[in-house]
């Protein structure tokens, strides 16, 4: 392919809203352009390299026995209904109405059409396991599109189902397919972890995360430093307090006045008397949230959770301890009229109609601070086992680099940044119950299909390629993803001789089935080709212009170690053809 004839223009300036690299250099290499929010029109450089991303995700599954189908991305309303999704998703969940004024919705992902197609298919126990998948375009109408194709509204994605007879054949294909991912991303060539995480609105009872390793990532993982545990910080389990409880005595009870004092280690400094001339220390102090929970049946109820003062609230880990469908911060008004005090004097002592989840690193402690209910002032003396009376314990703080590792006695948790490029999940029966996904079992019972589910997100993979893979000018391709492997520049394209070494090159390149870019634009300085082909980022340069083919001479430069190498023009056909035989 000859650039003179490719539709692409690069740009020198960084656009405004490419907030991370990958958008920003998939926008100054002319490979995306904004459409609209979330919404991107693909060239064909950037094309080419999800068509290879996708290539080896085909091969990889069909390897692991997987069936390719496509599906509808316009799905009726009465599936989603059928599952109970469709008032539970969201406003993510693009919905609209035909002519005929029918429901419908955009897919964000396919979880109720491909429950249907098997419930109408498969009758039988005798034609079960199956695992099929499809790459195709989502919409999930995100809130704040950002990062370019990291968080778009619309992208490519392959997702996949698995069927089953029972939990354990559908374990043994989650972890068949949690092989075959390794192998994908593995095949690319990107740091990546598999991490354990929240199974979210997709629903399930396990799931795991892949993670490629980037700076610029939305997602926290802490991993183990000496055992294989790595989790999302959102699931990361927290190790209890290893001493053994404090003695139940009687403790003084006080009140310390704390004016406008409601940051915690103001708090614990101002706390002074003949017990502590220092004031208490930040461990010793305690916070309390309040939270409306809507449960599976509708129902609402308020719940305060209380944790170490250094520590933050997780969300998630207390939507799960408390099974709820739902959780929010309580109104402030309607927490300040509960309490009778401001907010930051806040605590749970006396409040007899709130339920309580404590953190179970305060499990067994005492002496111990708190709001007084009762603004300007604080509690000291708090005892979570004595004082609160509808008492649950959880763990729903978040971990922490340094922590020790809740799986084993040796590891201490390292944090990294990583961007969420895939999913496994064990649906088990969450679509088949409502959606009545049955089959006949040997004894010709009607039975449940047990379901797993697999996702991969194709463009948000390639972009996580080039958070990865780059350098201060620009892309560095990883070989078995790059849109062409070899850049041939032509520093003299109205050159006679150059241009007829460049033809016969051509020639051998296509008759060898080896990929190629040809930079052929006459108006263009030698600096200015240069400066494009690093944006580009192709895994190997060839230069060829008047000058040095008066030596004979070619040159050869690896764009991810920026080695040179000059070689004999007579030469130039066989080493390309060694270094392609290196390309996956």
């Amino acid at each position: 392919m000859r650039q003179s004839k490719f539709l692409f223009q690069t740009h020198r300036e960084i656009p405004k809203d490419a907030e991370v690299i990958s958008h920003q250099l998939m926008m100054r290499s002319g490979m995306l352009l904004k459409l609209s929010s979330g919404v991107y029109s693909y060239f064909p450089l950037l094309l080419r390299a999800i068509k290879k991303f996708e290539s080896i995700v085909r091969e990889e599954l069909e390897k692991s026995g997987c069936q390719e189908l496509l599906m509808p991305f316009v799905q009726p309303s009465d599936l989603w209904i059928e599952s109970g999704r469709w008032g539970a998703y969201g406003k993510e969940l693009l919905r609209f109405k035909d002519r005929k004024d029918n429901d419908f919705c955009l897919g964000p992902t396919h979880e109720e059409v491909v429950t249907d197609m098997v419930r109408k298919t498969i009758k039988s126990y005798k034609q079960l396991p199956i695992n099929v998948f499809q790459v195709q375009t989502k919409f999930r109408d995100e809130i704040r599109p950002r990062f370019g194709l990291q968080r778009g509204r619309e992208f490519i994605m392959k997702d996949g189902y698995s069927f089953h007879v029972d939990d354990t054949d559908c374990d043994r294909e989650y972890w068949n397919m949690f092989e075959t991912y390794k192998r994908i991303f593995t095949r690319i060539g990107l740091a990546f972890r598999p991490v354990e995480a929240d199974s979210g609105a997709i629903g399930g009872s396990f799931t795991h995360e892949f993670h490629v390793l980037a700076d610029s990532g939305e997602d926290a993982i802490l991993s183990c430093s000496h055992c294989d545990y790595t989790s999302n910080l959102e699931k990361t389990e927290c190790r209890p307090i290893s001493s053994a409880p404090e003695a139940p005595v009687a403790l003084k009870q006080c009140h310390f006045s704390t004016p406008g004092i409601v940051g915690l280690v103001d708090q614990a400094h101002h706390m002074v008397d003949t017990d502590h001339p220092q004031g208490v220390p930040l461990e010793k102090t305690t916070k309390l949230y309040l939270m409306k929970i809507l449960d599976y049946s509708d129902k609402e109820s308020i719940w305060g959770a209380v944790i170490g003062g250094a520590y933050e609230l997780n969300l998630v880990k207390m939507k799960n301890a408390l099974q709820a469908k739902s959780i929010e911060p309580l109104d402030l008004k309607l927490a300040e009229s509960l309490t009778q005090c401001k907010s930051g004097f806040m605590g749970p002592v006396g409040l007899e109609k709130v339920k309580f989840i404590v953190d179970l690193k305060l499990k067994g402690q005492t002496g111990l601070t708190c709001g007084a209910n009762k603004t300007d002032f604080h509690h000291f003396g708090f005892t979570p086992d004595r004082d609160i009376k509808n008492i649950h314990w959880g763990d729903i703080h978040n971990a922490e680099a340094g922590d020790r590792c809740a799986r084993c006695e040796a590891g201490k948790y390292l944090s990294f940044r990583g961007i969420e490029v895939g999913q496994v999940f064990k649906l088990g029966l969450k679509y088949s119950l409502p959606m009545k996904c049955n089959f006949l079992d040997m004894s010709g019972k009607e039975k449940p299909m047990v379901m797993g589910c697999y996702g991969i997100g194709i463009t948000r993979t390639v972009a996580a390629a080039i958070e990865q893979n780059h350098d201060e000018d620009g892309i560095i391709w990883p070989e078995s993803i790059a849109p062409y492997h070899f850049h041939i520049l032509n520093l003299d394209a109205d050159n006679a001789e150059t241009s007829a070494v460049i033809e016969d090159l051509e020639v051998f390149l296509r008759n060898e089935g080896i990929e190629f870019l040809i930079d052929d634009r006459s108006a263009l300085s030698p600096g200015a080709k240069f400066k494009d082909a690093d944006l580009l980022g192709l895994p190997y340069r060839i230069t060829i212009g008047s000058k040095g083919l008066k030596d004979g001479l070619v040159e050869i430069r690896n764009r991810k170690t920026k080695d040179v190498l000059k070689i004999p023009i007579k030469e130039l056909q066989s080493v390309i053809y060694d270094i392609n035989k290196t390309f996956d």
